[in-house]
């Protein structure tokens, strides 16, 4: 992503949706208007916290129709790699941030015939702009939201009023789990699933699609997992022959970037294939973390996905 496509951002509300999540208005510190959006849309924030640059993705859950300004929810998580802390801990409204155009990887699917969505915990951000865009466009859908509880389901009273009987609820501290045999099994010729909330829900899902005999073509995911931690190692640049060390808690991508480097990226969580790189040498082991390299192209050892994926060995050396 490039540098000059960034925007400039000033937060002009907080508010606290639910227990942990906090709900963020951006606006354009010009005071001009934001570029346009469609429901399933993220962006990136940018984020700098005292030695390093941190850049989370995070969806986009205001109107699509009305670009003054955009939303996002953020979840405090104990596990963080510094994200969600910074927001919750250092963002006040009044403070200034960077942000990312905005990218859609995650769209309706504009010939469905029906919208299955299937929201887990934070996961119920995306469908919040998507709901309202189909809406508005006529197109049928229903949402079944699973949460921990009541006090956890961000904006589960607002759609159910807003949407009615369109709402599915499910507490998992009540013992209520998303039916999803039943559910999947009874569904219209044409109808599109999109599922996104934590990674043991979303694989459980498309599993269960699958299972059903649903193509793969009409399940739709959105994932924003973060690189996982390993061992340190470097990275060798095989174009401009220099060196660049990869921290234990850092991603090849953060790495670069902090090299001063620029590489392509869209959803920084393995999933777009933007940060696709060729390998030049490899005297080691690749830990494929992606959800885009098939099992095949793992295998031939040509490329690798720097957000997410590891290294265990002694060389690896990049086409950069």
């Amino acid at each position: 992503m490039s540098l000059e496509r960034d925007i400039k951002v000033r937060v002009s509300e907080i508010t606290e949706v639910a227990e942990r999540i906090r709900r963020f208005r951006l606006v354009p510190v010009d005071g001009g208007v934001l570029p346009a959006f469609s429901g399933g849309s993220h962006i990136t924030v940018i984020m700098h916290a005292d030695d390093r640059i941190i850049r989370n993705s995070y969806s986009l859950m205001s109107s699509p129709l009305t670009p003054d300004g955009y939303e996002i929810s953020v979840l405090r998580t104990e596990d963080s790699r510094g994200g969600s802390q910074f927001m919750h801990e250092r963002i006040a409204v009044g403070s200034e941030l960077t942000i990312s155009h905005p990218s859609n990887l995650f769209p309706t699917h504009q010939l469905g015939r029906k919208h299955l969505l299937i929201a887990g915990g934070i996961g119920i951000t995306p469908f919040i702009a998507m709901m309202e865009q189909l809406e508005l466009t006529g197109q049928r859908f229903e949402l079944h939201y699973a949460m921990r509880d009541h006090a956890s389901g961000a904006y589960a009273a607002n759609l159910v009023r807003r949407y009615g009987d369109r709402i599915h609820l499910y507490r998992s501290r009540s013992d209520e789990r998303v039916p999803l045999a039943g559910l999947l099994e009874h569904q219209r010729l044409g109808t599109h699933l999109y599922v996104c909330g934590p990674k043991r829900m979303i694989d459980a899902v498309l599993e269960a699609g699958q299972l059903a005999g649903w193509p793969d073509e009409n399940l739709h995911a959105e994932r924003f997992e973060s690189a996982p931690p390993g061992e340190p190692f470097d990275i060798g640049l095989g174009r401009s022959g220099g060196i660049v060390h990869v921290r234990p808690a850092e991603s090849m991508l953060e790495a670069l970037e902090a090299a001063g480097m620029s590489p392509n990226y869209l959803c920084r969580g393995g999933a777009c294939g933007q940060c696709e790189t060729g390998i030049v040498r490899c005297d080691g082991i690749v830990e494929h973390h992606d959800h885009y390299l098939t099992p095949e192209e793992r295998e031939s050892g040509r490329s690798i996905m720097i957000c997410m994926s590891r290294f265990k060995g002694r060389e690896l050396v990049l086409d950069l």
